[in-house]
């Protein structure tokens, strides 16, 4: 039922596109990544919006360091030094 309701809120696109980008979303459907070229589409979309919302990201948290003030500038240093020391006796593959 599920994949009746995402089929009734697709839109349709009818487009042309370049032999090189047919040929990448077909061999996502040959992997198995996808099952059909629609899906390689909306997969391929989903991950550069997350790659553009980390560039954000990357960029809004470099500005907001290029404009901290020098005391809260060593706070952060301060509490990234605890941070780094609390966390050298952890071994993250074992945590999972």
């Amino acid at each position: 039922m599920a994949a009746t309701a995402t089929k009734l809120v697709r839109t349709k696109l009818s487009t042309t596109v370049a032999p090189e980008t047919m040929e990448f979303l077909e061999q996502k459907v040959a992997s198995g990544e996808a099952a059909t070229i629609a899906e390689a589409v909306d997969r391929s979309i989903a991950l550069l919006k997350r790659l553009e919302n980390r560039e954000r990201l990357a960029l809004a948290t470099a500005s907001y360091f290029d404009h901290m003030k020098p005391r809260a500038a060593a706070e952060e240093h301060s509490l990234a030094h605890d941070l780094a020391s609390a966390a050298t006796g952890i071994d993250f593959d074992q945590e999972l």
